[in-house]
Formats: C-alpha cells, structure tokens, sequence
C-alpha cells in the first residue's frame, strides 16, 4: 500500500494543476512558464543528481541502446500505419503514441517498489529513451510529414492531407542546400535540448570513468526533488477535457497504440534482458511508463493543441500506474 502513495500523490499533482487553472489561480498561458523552468533547469538538474548519487555501470548501457528501440519503433510503425490519415492526426498520434515518461514519472514508482537502486537501471534506459523523446520524435515527425518547424500546421495551412506538400530539389545545388538545412534542423533538434545535452554529457562522464563532485551533485538536488511535482504540475495547468468526441477518439487511438508496445516491448525486457531480477522488472516498468512530458510541448509546438495531449498524459499515467501494479504483483507471486 505504501509503494503506491508516490505515484498516486503524482496524479494528485496533475489534478490540482488542473483545479488551480480551472479557478483562474493560472492564467491559461501560464503553463509555457513552468514548461521553460522544466525543460531548461529543472529536469537537467535531476539528470545531474542521478548520475552524481547514483554509480552507473558501463555495462548498462545496454539498458540505453534497448530504450532508444522501444522509443524509436513505435514512431516508425505509427508513420507507415497512418499513411493516409490527415496529417494532423498522423503528427498527434506520432507525438503521443511513443515516448516514455521515465524522470517525472516512473523514476518514484520503481523507486517505491523496488527500492533506490532501481533508479540506477531507469536512468539508462531512459538515456536512449530520451534521445527520441527530447528531440528524435519531433525532428522525425517533421521530417517525415514535411512539417516546418517553428509554425503550427494551422498557420502552413495543412488540410487534409497525409503529409504537407513537397517538392524535392532536383538540381545539384538545391539539392545541396536542402541536405543542409536537414542537417540544421536535426541538429538543431537535438543540441537546441538542455536535458539531451545533459545526457550526453553524462554518458561521456560514465564512458570516461570521471564521477561528479559530492559538492556538485548536492547543489542540484533540489532540482530532484522538484523534477516530478514541477513536471505534473505543468501537465495539470495544460490539461483539459476532450473538446468533441473527434479528440476523445484521438486520446482512444493512443491508449491503442501505446498499450500494446508497452506490453509488448516490458515482457522482451523481462524475459530477454542479460541482467537481473530486479533490473529487468526496473526496464519492464519504463516499458510501461505514460506519455512524455516532451511530447505536450511538440504538440503545442506543432498542432496547437497541448490541453489534449495533457490529458492524453493524464490518462496514460492512470493505466501505467495499474499495469505497473500489476505487473509488480505477477513478478511477486511468480506468475512472470
């Protein structure tokens, strides 16, 4: 009963984010405040105390290159799966239906159920996970769906249509300067994101055998401890309910989506991974984590349209809360 106060005090959070905006204590914009605070301080801060409090093995990176898998199929499947879908679902459901909320979310349940050491395992899963939720998803979306960056599809004027339109270059120079621009925008991505900055600096830190300063990691703890409530706080001041049944069916779409992955990709984990018990019931468990945060701010960036994907996180968080129970549960009584 005890493990199951941190998460639900997690969903707590969100619905109190939600109550203060619904009573004007937040303005409806106010969320973009704290979405800056997250992304740009906090969340980078408790990358840093991880890593710095808890040693890592090299040899579970192994546990990086598998979430990058988990995080990086869904995306490639949901894209061939929707090619004649309207652009706008194809984006929402490419946002949302992969990604996995790992530092805000599963970081305090597997540390409830399992104790702080499963924290270790997490964290490197969550270093391939968060290549493509803190900027892999967003440049492969846009890539895919000819999306330019920086305008909503409503301001490019998108219909209907599977992708925007496009046309490729076809002289040598255009050609040139288009395999630049891609290569400025990939880079743009993945540089232009503080925590995957961060995680890449960890990872060489580990790789090179060099530890964080005691004196380091203790400035940044505060960052830890305000990673999650910061994190579900925001998602509950951006939430809203479905508008029209065309938004709850989008949230149903993603629930399909994700269930089965998580499923699917926590039993490979649990029965597949070389590690032990307790490591692969830690890698089971991200398997089965909701959306992430990330993917609220693509969906604001891209569609307009976070309140939906708040809520579609929102939701996810509940059904992760009871898969992970339950998948706990089957470990304990040896049924998995």
């Amino acid at each position: 009963m005890l493990a199951m106060l941190q998460p639900i005090a997690l969903l707590l959070i969100i619905v109190a984010g939600y109550l203060f905006k619904r009573n004007r204590l937040f303005g409806p914009r106010d969320y973009r405040i704290v979405q800056v605070a997250l992304f740009d301080l906090v969340l980078p801060g408790a990358i840093v105390y991880s890593f710095a409090k808890n040693p890592h093995d090299i040899s579970l990176l192994w546990l990086s290159a598998y979430g990058f898998i988990v995080a990086l199929v869904p995306v490639i499947i949901i894209y061939l799966a929707t090619s004649r879908r309207p652009i706008a679902q194809r984006a929402f459901l490419m946002f949302n239906g992969t990604g996995l909320n790992i530092g805000c979310f599963c970081f305090p349940v597997v540390q409830a159920f399992l104790g702080n050491a499963a924290v270790v395992p997490a964290a490197m899963f969550d270093i391939g996970n968060c290549v493509m939720v803190a900027a892999g998803t967003n440049v492969m979306t846009q890539t895919l769906l000819h999306i330019q960056p920086g305008r909503t599809l409503a301001e490019q004027h998108a219909g209907d249509a599977p992708t925007l339109p496009y046309s490729p270059p076809t002289d040598r120079d255009a050609k040139r300067l288009a395999r630049r621009a891609l290569a400025k925008t990939i880079a743009r991505g993945f540089v232009g994101s503080v925590p995957f900055d961060v995680y890449m600096l960890m990872i060489v830190l580990t790789v090179a055998g060099w530890s964080v300063p005691t004196w380091l990691a203790d400035m940044f703890a505060p960052f830890a401890n305000a990673n999650a409530c910061v994190a579900m706080l925001m998602v509950g001041m951006l939430m809203d309910l479905p508008a029209n049944k065309r938004d709850l069916f989008s949230v149903l779409q993603v629930i399909a989506w994700r269930l089965p992955f998580g499923i699917a990709f926590g039993l490979a984990a649990w029965y597949l991974l070389p590690f032990s018990p307790m490591i692969r019931e830690a890698t089971l468990m991200c398997c089965l984590a909701p959306i992430a945060v990330f993917s609220t701010l693509f969906t604001d960036e891209v569609l307009g349209n976070a309140k939906l994907a708040g809520f579609s996180l929102t939701v996810t968080a509940v059904i992760s809360l009871l898969t992970m129970t339950g998948a706990h549960a089957l470990i304990a009584t040896g049924v998995l």
